[in-house]
């Protein structure tokens, strides 16, 4: 995982817009979100470039910066993606992880069991951020990783929003049970646990 001051900035506007702390359609400045980051004008730029690339952030001419709108098909357009490359990746990520990254995922999976011991949606949701960042970085297909990356953002801040916090310990187990196929190193069965995964995140 990367840890420069631009990744920094990036992960810290990426949780204000998964929580909604930047609510979707919010008009705001670059000194706002340098100022909510807590980094500098030049990570919080490349920040912002970032997130404009995963359409969770607009530049607007003259305007400024828009966080960007939640619409109605987002939810299924973004899970049709999901379910056909995140198994793949979790299947490609079972049979190259190294050993540094093994361990990384017990931990988020540890980390993810403690969020469910504790109700804590948002730690969860940090640790699914980092979760996904393992995946990427485990998986050698940068073609998928690339497509992969805005989506789950996406679904992150479409799943907050909706409120189903009830539907967190589920989820988390699940989780958990394909990082262990991942650590298992088996890759039918970690393609198998991410799309049952990705199934029950799918469904209403």
């Amino acid at each position: 995982m990367q840890n420069s001051l631009s990744h920094l900035a990036y992960l810290a506007l990426e949780y204000l817009i998964v929580t909604l702390e930047l609510k979707p359609g919010a008009l705001v400045t670059e000194k706002q979100l340098i100022e909510m980051a807590g980094h500098g004008r030049t990570p919080v730029r490349e920040a912002i470039q970032k997130l404009a690339w995963q359409g969770l952030i607009h530049v607007r001419p003259r305007v400024g910066l828009q966080i960007a709108e939640i619409r109605p098909e987002d939810h299924q357009y973004v899970m049709q993606v999901r379910r056909e490359l995140e198994p793949i990746a979790a299947a490609l990520a079972a049979t190259h992880a190294d050993p540094q990254q093994r361990e990384q995922l017990q931990e988020c999976a540890q980390l993810m069991t403690t969020c469910a011991d504790a109700g804590d949606l948002p730690g969860f949701f940090a640790a699914d951020k980092a979760f996904d960042e393992i995946l990427e970085a485990a998986c050698p297909n940068n073609f998928i990783t690339a497509a992969l990356g805005p989506v789950q953002t996406h679904a992150r801040r479409l799943w907050y929003s909706t409120g189903t916090h009830e539907r967190m310990d589920r989820a988390i187990a699940m989780h958990v049970q394909a990082i262990e196929a991942i650590l298992d190193g088996d890759a039918n069965n970690a393609r198998a646990a991410m799309a049952s995964l990705i199934d029950y995140l799918s469904s209403p």
